[in-house]
C-alpha cells in the first residue's frame, strides 16, 4: 500500500526547483515505491519566490522562514538546498525535529558540519541521502560493477576531473559562494566533493593526499539585490575572492591505487566536463558526463595496443530501466536527481540507507579538509 509522505523544500534556488521536479516525477518512473511524496511546505527568504514555486508546483503552504518548517507536523521530510553555511543549522534543527532530509552537498563548510548533521540523524533514528548525483548515472553504476569484478585486473590509478566555466567570468556576481564564512572552500566544497565521492564509490578508502589550490579571479563586484545560480554584477563594489577557484590533488588509496583529482570553476571552455579514467592491470573505463549514456571500455588479454569499445547503457545497467526500455536513449541531469529521490524515498520507507548517505558526506568532507590543510602546508595528509 502506498502512503503519502509530506515533504518541505528549503531554499527554491536552481537546486530547489530540481529536487521538487524529481518529486513529482518519482511516480512515473519508480511507481512501486512505497510512500508518495506530497509537497507540504517551501520555505525561501527571498520575496515571491516561494509564492512562484508555490503557483507553479502545487506547495500547499510557503514561509520565507525554514524553521516553520520544522515545527509543522505535516512535514516529514525535508530537502535542504539552501546555501552551505546554512546546511548545519538546517540539518540538526530538522532531525531534531523528527524530519528525514535529503540534503545536497557538501553538507555544511567542514567535516565538523558533515559530522554534525550525520549525528543527530543518528541520534533521532531518521533516513538521510545526499546529493552526489554523478554516482547516480548508469554507466558510472556499470563502471563500478567492472571494477569490483575484476574485468580490468588490479586498479592501478585513476585521473578525475570536473572542469567548468560557470564562475570564469570577471563580471559573475560576488555572492555567498565566493565568501569562507558562507561558501566554505569555494570550487573544493562545489565540485571535487564530486569528485571524493566518484573516488571512493569506484575504488574505496581515500588514505592520504596532497593538494595545490589557486584563486585566479581575486575580486568581483558585490550584487546589489538578490541572485540565483551565477549571475553577473557590474559597477558594484569590487570584493575579495576569499576561497579557491582551483585545486589538483594528489591521491593514495587503501588499495594501493593512485589518483588525480583536478578541479577548477573557471576553465574558459570547458563546460561541465566532468569524468574519470580508471586504469587497471588488464584493461580501463573511461567516462565522460557530456556523454552520461557512454562508458568506454578496454579489457581482454593483450595489453598492448588493446582497443577501447563504447558501450551504451541501456536496461540492467544502474537504474536506467526505470527511464528507457532500450539502449542508447539519452538520459540528463535531472533524471539522476530522480534516482537520487527515490534513494531517499526508499529509505524513509524502509528503514534502510540507500544511496549516498551521510556517512559519504563526512569521507568527502575530510578529504577536502585535508586538501585544505595540504595546500596551506605544502605535505601530504593522512586521512582518519
Amino acid at each position: 500500500m502506498v502512503r503519502s509522505l509530506g515533504v518541505a523544500v528549503v531554499g527554491f534556488g536552481w537546486m530547489g526547483r530540481v529536487h521538487t521536479q524529481a518529486y513529482q516525477r518519482i511516480a512515473h518512473h519508480f511507481p512501486q515505491v512505497a510512500v508518495r511524496p506530497e509537497l507540504v511546505m517551501v520555505a525561501e527568504e527571498v520575496p515571491g519566490r516561494a509564492q512562484e514555486a508555490a503557483e507553479q508546483f502545487g506547495f500547499a503552504s510557503t514561509t520565507r522562514d525554514w524553521r516553520e518548517v520544522a515545527a509543522d507536523p505535516r512535514v516529514r521530510a525535508v530537502s535542504i538546498t539552501a546555501p552551505n553555511f546554512l546546511h548545519r543549522e538546517i540539518g540538526v534543527a530538522m532531525a531534531e525535529a523528527g524530519k528525514h532530509i535529503w540534503i545536497e552537498k557538501p553538507v555544511g563548510l567542514t567535516a565538523e558540519d558533515a559530522g554534525a548533521v550525520a549525528d543527530a540523524v543518528a541520534k533521532n533514528g531518521l533516513q538521510a541521502t545526499v546529493g552526489f548525483n554523478y554516482r547516480n548515472a548508469p554507466a558510472v553504476a556499470y563502471a563500478r560493477e567492472l571494477i569490483a569484478s575484476g574485468e580490468i585486473g588490479t586498479v592501478t590509478h585513476v585521473r578525475i576531473r570536473l572542469f567548468s566555466d560557470y564562475a570564469a567570468h570577471p563580471e559573475g556576481a560576488l555572492t555567498w559562494r565566493y565568501e569562507r564564512d558562507r561558501g566554505g572552500s569555494g570550487v573544493l566544497g562545489d565540485l571535487a566533493s564530486h569528485g571524493v565521492d566518484l573516488a571512493r564509490f569506484l575504488l574505496g578508502n581515500i588514505t592520504s593526499l596532497t593538494a595545490d589550490t589557486a584563486v585566479f579571479i581575486p575580486e568581483r563586484a558585490r550584487p546589489t539585490g538578490a541572485t540565483a545560480g551565477h549571475a553577473r554584477a557590474t559597477g558594484g563594489e569590487l570584493g575579495p575572492v576569499e576561497n579557491e577557484d582551483y585545486v589538483n590533488c594528489l591521491l593514495r588509496f587503501a588499495s594501493g591505487a593512485r589518483g588525480v583529482l583536478e578541479a577548477c570553476r573557471v576553465s574558459v571552455g570547458e563546460q561541465n566536463n566532468y569524468g574519470f579514467e580508471v586504469h587497471g592491470t588488464k584493461g580501463a573505463v573511461l567516462w565522460d558526463f557530456r556523454r552520461m549514456g557512454e562508458l568506454g571500455v578496454s579489457r581482454g588479454t593483450t595489453y598492448q595496443d588493446q582497443p577501447v569499445s563504447t558501450v551504451y547503457v541501456g536496461p540492467g545497467h544502474g537504474e536506467y530501466a526505470a527511464f528507457q526500455p532500450g539502449a542508447a536513449s539519452s538520459m540528463g541531469y535531472d533524471d539522476l536527481k530522480v534516482i537520487e529521490a527515490h534513494a531517499f524515498l526508499r529509505s524513509v520507507a524502509e528503514g534502510v540507507p540507500y544511496g549516498a548517505t551521510l556517512a559519504d558526506a563526512v569521507h568527502s568532507a575530510l578529504a577536502l579538509d585535508a586538501m585544505s590543510r595540504s595546500a596551506e602546508r605544502g605535505t601530504w595528509v593522512d586521512l582518519p
